[in-house]
């Protein structure tokens, strides 16, 4: 009887000697890893863009300081499925005028709220609110009537105020209008970073 060879089973047991394909195989599998990989690549970019992050570009100066013309952001077009929208979130809404335009804004009247302003300076609720993010020189003296937002509305304005048409102009916007939250800029570099 011939003994049998040791077999080893250790960690070295495992190992495995490649055998080369032919290159017409090599090129095929390749190809389709290539194009698997594409496929899949695309889909999550479709996926990603339809219901969770869109890039958008802004137009216009209204929301200067943060944001200026030709920044391009992204906006989360499902945070507001699953949490509120809260005062000072910079959102993007469609125009109340012409739904075929939209429009990047910040929310400072929330529904129920009461919004005053005398001389640029907001109320709500018949108590002044901080406005860090509005620069001096972009602060204007305008004034606008006390109104109650209605339910399911938001009251919008621009962080240059001197230009901004906003819910002085078009009223509080309606919920369903309001389709994402200004989240981050990509670009241009300077401007790179979180929207606050």
């Amino acid at each position: 009887m011939v003994p049998e060879p040791p077999v080893e089973t250790g960690p070295s047991s495992s190992t495995v000697t490649e055998q080369p394909l032919p290159p017409s195989r090599a090129s095929a599998n390749s190809l389709g890893l290539w194009v698997r990989d594409l496929v899949f690549s695309a889909l999550a970019s479709v996926l990603i863009i339809t219901f969770l992050y869109q890039p958008v570009r802004v137009e216009g100066t209204s929301m200067l300081p943060r944001l200026e013309d030709s920044d391009r952001l992204f906006i989360n077009k499902f945070v507001y499925h699953i949490q509120a929208i809260n005062r000072g979130d910079v959102v993007v809404f469609r125009y109340p005028e012409d739904e075929e335009k939209s429009y990047i804004k910040r929310v400072i009247g929330l529904p129920g709220d009461r919004v005053h302003i005398i001389q640029g300076q907001v109320y709500i609720n018949g108590l002044p609110i901080s406005e860090p993010y509005v620069p001096e020189e972009y602060r204007d003296d305008r004034s606008c009537s006390e109104i109650t937002i209605p339910p399911d509305h938001y009251f919008m304005m621009g962080d240059h105020r001197l230009i901004s048409q906003d819910s002085r102009v078009f009223g509080p916007v309606a919920r369903e209008l309001i389709y994402g939250k200004a989240v981050f800029v990509y670009w241009p570099k300077k401007d790179v970073g979180i929207v606050r």
